[in-house]
């Protein structure tokens, strides 16, 4: 009974590695900031929305970096 529930455990916790990756992913996070700023150009979001969400995405490319640093000092 506990090697399917096991199996199961697996999967979340490599499907959670992978959704980990591609939210730290600095390029990702590089071509969202491009996006970002280009919608904020075209007027399509105000700046307010504009400085939240580059916050958000700032923060999220420092932690990536700090983990890359991490993982490759291991």
């Amino acid at each position: 009974v506990s090697g399917p529930i096991l199996g199961v455990v697996w999967i979340a916790k490599k499907m959670a590695e992978q959704a980990d990756k591609e939210l730290y992913d600095a390029e990702k996070v590089h071509g969202q900031l491009m996006e970002l700023e280009l919608r904020y150009d075209l007027e399509e979001i105000s700046e307010e929305e504009y400085l939240a969400t580059e916050q958000i995405l700032l923060e999220r490319l420092r932690i990536g970096r700090e983990r890359q640093a991490a993982e490759s000092e291991e």
